[in-house]
């Protein structure tokens, strides 16, 4: 999924213009994507300058140049979880993570998945089959779910405009690793609304952490994935970004997490000796 911040140009008169279409899928090539990857994106509009035609031409950019792909965006609505009469519309249920993922989600063609509070949206051919199943998952990042989808197909995520405590996939790590005190014990039963009007039952288990705030510590990973190679930095618009390899940015959180499964618990650096 892409999120795009979008940026002013100047020229050489000094007056500022707005980006293009075509610019901003000509820097989607410079960064690293390619059409037909399985592109992730977390993004910020604010982070991005004026753009022709404003968001929905950052969608179109984003969508025709994946078209060969797959474009996933996170539909998340875990803002509702604390609300005792929420029933989750796959059709009408807002995000709650940005208006590019909720105008994303209502275009033609994009494909919702029917998780209660950690939803995707995908476009591509085969976005059905990767939406499907997650109204049967218990947790919200299970690994047979979307997110562990996006590691069996070498997925990429594209940090367009924000960091890394956007990293959802991180909470997922946490899941999969089976570390201790980030699942609640106990079950809430959830409700879902599917597209032809069914109204489905979902007990599930929320994340929890000892600390507030968790993912804002996720950031430290940024230093060791650069490193490595995992990721790259570039620009979109204004937005300075981040593109990451998914396979081997979990497989080096999972190495982190058998040295010190509490390792997002505070902000002190990964120790350099571990990368």
């Amino acid at each position: 999924m892409i999120l795009i911040a979008i940026a002013t140009i100047s020229t050489n008169s000094g007056r500022c213009r707005m980006y293009t279409k075509e610019e901003l899928k000509s820097q989607l090539q410079t960064i690293g994507i390619k059409p037909c990857d399985t592109l992730l994106v977390h993004a910020s509009v604010k982070a991005v300058g004026p753009v022709q035609g404003g968001a929905d031409t950052v969608l179109d950019a984003l969508s025709e140049f994946m078209a060969p792909g797959l474009l996933v965006l996170p539909t998340h609505t875990w803002d509702q979880m604390n609300n005792p009469d929420y029933v989750f519309d796959v059709v009408q249920q807002p995000s709650c993570v940005g208006i590019l993922t909720d105008l994303f989600r209502q275009r033609p063609g994009v494909v919702r998945s029917w998780h209660p509070t950690h939803s995707i949206a995908a476009l591509g051919a085969d976005a059905a089959d990767f939406a499907s199943g997650e109204e049967r998952l218990e947790t919200p990042c299970a690994r047979e779910g979307c997110w562990g989808k996006l590691y069996d197909r070498g997925a990429k995520v594209l940090f367009l405009g924000v960091d890394l405590s956007r990293n959802t996939l991180i909470h997922a790590v946490e899941e999969w690793a089976q570390v201790p005190r980030r699942l609640n014990p106990d079950y809430r039963l959830f409700k879902i609304r599917t597209p032809d009007g069914r109204l489905l039952d979902r007990p599930m288990r929320g994340h929890k952490a000892p600390i507030r705030n968790i993912s804002a510590n996720y950031v430290k990973l940024t230093t060791p994935l650069l490193k490595r190679g995992i990721a790259v930095q570039g620009t979109i618009g204004d937005a300075k970004s981040i593109l990451v390899d998914v396979v081997p940015m979990v497989d080096l959180t999972m190495e982190f997490l058998q040295r010190n499964p509490d390792l997002f618990l505070d902000r002190e650096p990964v120790p350099k000796e571990w990368y």
